[in-house]
């Protein structure tokens, strides 16, 4: 009886193990999903700006955001992320610039690209999200904790800045 007991909690004890193992795996690759579809973002809106559809200004601040975005990591690049979101909201406010815009020759590819990264950058970022608060759930139970069945893996953490689309791409 002891020995079934002990052969079960043996049994669940490397299911959880193995399951923490998983869901460090899924972090990884939805961190690595979120960082190619923030790099389409920016680089959509690298084009629009530099396509000649924006007056120099916004072309200006648009690509420094974006450059930015590229270029910084950790808490700043969410900072970069963020800006990049304001700078495109910013660039495209107005719905009848946007629609002029369209009727120009290659603009309503390159905007559309841009609407559609925009959209895969907040649905990729939620994917993340989720997956670390059910890697960090699982961590947080008290037989995990006290038996350490996660090991040395570092705490994943939640990304957090705003992905909205800028209203004059939603379609």
């Amino acid at each position: 009886m002891i020995a079934a007991a002990a052969v079960l909690l043996g049994a669940y004890l490397s299911w959880t193990a193995g399951r923490i193992d998983r869901l460090h795996a899924r972090v990884d690759a939805a961190r690595a999903v979120l960082d190619a579809q923030l790099l389409r973002r920016s680089g959509a809106a690298l084009d629009v700006a530099s396509g000649g559809l924006l007056d120099p200004a916004s072309a200006v601040l648009v690509a420094d955001a974006a450059t930015r975005a590229r270029t910084l990591e950790g808490a700043d690049r969410e900072q970069a992320e963020s800006d990049l979101t304001a700078a495109l909201s910013a660039a495209l406010d107005d719905a009848e610039f946007v629609a002029r815009l369209r009727t120009e020759a290659g603009a309503d590819a390159a905007l559309d690209e841009l609407a559609a990264a925009c959209r895969r950058v907040g649905h990729a970022r939620r994917f993340h999200n989720d997956t670390v608060r059910s890697t960090r759930r699982l961590r947080g139970k008290a037989l995990v904790r006290w038996l350490r069945l996660a090991g040395r893996a570092p705490w994943p953490e939640t990304v957090e800045f705003d992905d909205s689309v800028p209203p004059t791409l939603e379609a």
